[in-house]
């Protein structure tokens, strides 16, 4: 059946006026509509405006973050047909954009699952984007009735959460594995689904790494503001109040786990992240501590208990990472998080006793 971006097709009667995905016209990334045996499909535009750049923005840096998400269904991009490949991906905006703005020139459908505003990386570890939300969409919208084929492109980073074989036996779609980078996509549809060796490796780069700290930090200020509420309490009857000092100290530890750990991760020692991140924070700590002499006998207390907390403050905000980094499995970072928060959580505990105890007595 032929079928087209206006809304007609060769068979008049043939197609529902009913919607294989909701949509709202308002939104500026779509682009118009297709009519399809199963019904309505909204096609979207390969165009990221001002809008999509600024939603991008906000996200990055934690804000309405969990709500940057667009409806679970199936998207048109160009005039596709029956034959016209079908690439899978997750309902996180950004993710959604990252994809449609490397499809220009491109006529294919965009299946988008329920990741509940996760990307594909982290929902695949989660479980969202997985085998039975794959087999479900596939269902809800009708795809087998607006392709000929049997055949489904899922992102590589994907693959962890979805049975290949299993989705096959309940619906008769096959999956292929597409490459690491969206814009990969038509090179690897033009080639007849075959990846190359760099379609398939996996880069974090320093780029890469670095726009994701911005949302770390911003977890962390939240956090910080706490923290710096019982400092100030604690000032109003302390015998060595809490100073600018001190403040620079915590301060330096939060950059160190949020920024500085990232930034330089494939250079740090060690395989874990809490271990990365304790070890940086540890220069970070016993240089300043060396530089005001604060493990003098006056203020050795002050020095130690500096040295136990900050660490394990910049172990923890660089563990957090973990869930962002295509450097580990959803196992690994298990099994770091059960050895790494007791010692952490026990390091930090240990540290600020000593330093109520210096700055009470």
């Amino acid at each position: 059946m032929k079928m087209s971006e206006k809304g007609t097709c060769c068979c008049a009667g043939c197609c529902e006026e009913v919607l294989v995905t909701p949509y709202d016209e308002k939104d500026m990334w779509i682009a118009g509509k297709i009519r399809t045996q199963a019904g309505i499909v909204p096609v979207v535009s390969t165009e990221i405006c001002f809008k999509d750049r600024l939603g991008a923005w906000k996200v990055r840096w934690g804000i309405g973050r969990m709500n940057y998400r667009v409806s679970p269904g199936l998207y048109a991009v160009g005039t596709p047909d029956e034959s016209s490949p079908v690439l899978v991906s997750a309902n996180y905006k950004l993710t959604f954009d990252l994809l449609r703005k490397e499809l220009t020139g491109l006529d294919c459908w965009i299946l988008i699952l329920d990741t509940k505003g996760v990307n594909v990386w982290c929902a695949a570890g989660k479980g969202t984007f997985g085998t039975a939300e794959l087999i479900n969409r596939i269902a809800k919208t009708g795809l087998s009735q607006i392709v000929s084929h049997r055949r489904l492109i899922l992102p590589q980073l994907g693959a962890v959460g979805v049975s290949a074989h299993e989705v096959t036996r309940q619906t008769g779609f096959s999956v292929l594995y597409g490459p690491v980078r969206a814009k990969d996509i038509k090179t690897y549809v033009a080639s007849g689904y075959v990846a190359t060796e760099e379609m398939r490796t996996v880069k974090f780069t320093v780029r890469d790494r670095l726009v994701l700290t911005p949302v770390e930090m911003v977890q962390a200020i939240k956090i910080s503001l706490s923290v710096f509420g019982v400092m100030y309490l604690i000032n109003l009857f302390a015998a060595r109040p809490f100073g600018l000092k001190d403040f620079i100290a915590y301060i330096g530890a939060v950059i160190t786990g949020t920024v500085l750990t990232p930034l330089l991760l494939p250079l740090i020692p060690g395989r874990a992240f809490a271990f990365k991140g304790a070890l940086t924070g540890l220069i970070w700590t016993a240089a300043y501590v060396f530089h005001n002499n604060w493990l003098a006998p006056e203020s050795l207390l002050l020095g130690i208990g500096y040295l136990l907390a900050l660490p394990s403050i910049s172990a923890y905000l660089a563990m957090n990472f973990t869930g962002s980094s295509t450097y580990t499995s959803f196992s690994g970072v298990t099994k770091e998080m059960k050895i790494a928060l007791p010692i952490i959580i026990s390091s930090l505990l240990i540290g600020v006793v000593l330093l109520l105890i210096y700055r009470l007595a």
